[in-house]
């Protein structure tokens, strides 16, 4: 019988194909240790639900959403105030794809071949505060984090160039909050997100380097 170290896993499944989101929920549901607080088909779905208040304490993630950038979302995801961790359920991803995945912060990429009970096991496991990756993907994704690459541009997310918008109208954070109809907290936190993505430290700073750099995107 498997060793139950984390009590009381909230979990969030977010995969665009029904009958396979379905079907793990009703598995995960009959585990004595976890609870499935929602299910998704799309990133917009999962974000309007994490807004509303629902708190997972773990996200299992498709990584093909269709036309949604997995990437986009992840960031997103933290602006909502999510302080869980995220097991990325896929059918493969390339090594590049693996270290953009594991820069956003996932903590575990697991196949979708693998048996319910390893999928079981796993989410224990990342709960327990490990990570996890298939040992046949480890090569790959060291390989691509050892190579030499030319620093890339911060990636700006549709939210981030909303917001951006609003500040340099001069709006305060609860005013860009009312406009973008989420909580004011949402914004401090992607606005320091966004001090830390462009290297600054105040609001003068952040629209001068976001308006020499990124008004093509703006």
């Amino acid at each position: 019988m498997p060793e139950v170290a984390s009590p009381g896993i909230r979990l969030l499944v977010v995969d665009d194909h029904a009958m396979f989101r379905e079907a793990v929920a009703e598995k995960l549901g009959k585990e004595p240790d976890m609870t499935v607080v929602g299910t998704c088909g799309s990133a917009a779905e999962a974000l309007e639900l994490l807004r509303s208040g629902s708190r997972p304490t773990m996200i299992l993630l498709d990584f093909d959403l269709g036309p949604e950038r997995v990437i986009d979302f992840l960031h997103e995801v933290r602006a909502t105030g999510f302080a869980g961790q995220v097991l990325v359920v896929t059918a493969g991803v390339s090594g590049r794809e693996g270290v953009q995945l594991i820069q956003a912060g996932i903590h575990g990429i697991l196949h979708k071949h693998n048996t319910p009970k390893t999928l079981c096991e796993t989410i224990r496991q990342i709960a327990r505060g490990e990570v996890f990756l298939e040992k046949a993907y480890l090569g790959t994704v060291f390989h691509d984090l050892n190579q030499t690459r030319a620093p890339e541009e911060p990636h700006l997310t549709e939210r981030d160039k909303a917001i951006l918008r609003l500040v340099f109208q001069g709006l305060a954070n609860k005013e860009i909050a009312a406009r973008l109809q989420i909580s004011e907290g949402a914004v401090k936190s992607s606005i320091s997100q966004l001090f830390h993505k462009l290297s600054v430290r105040t609001r003068a700073q952040l629209v001068k380097v976001a308006l020499e750099q990124y008004s093509d995107q703006l």
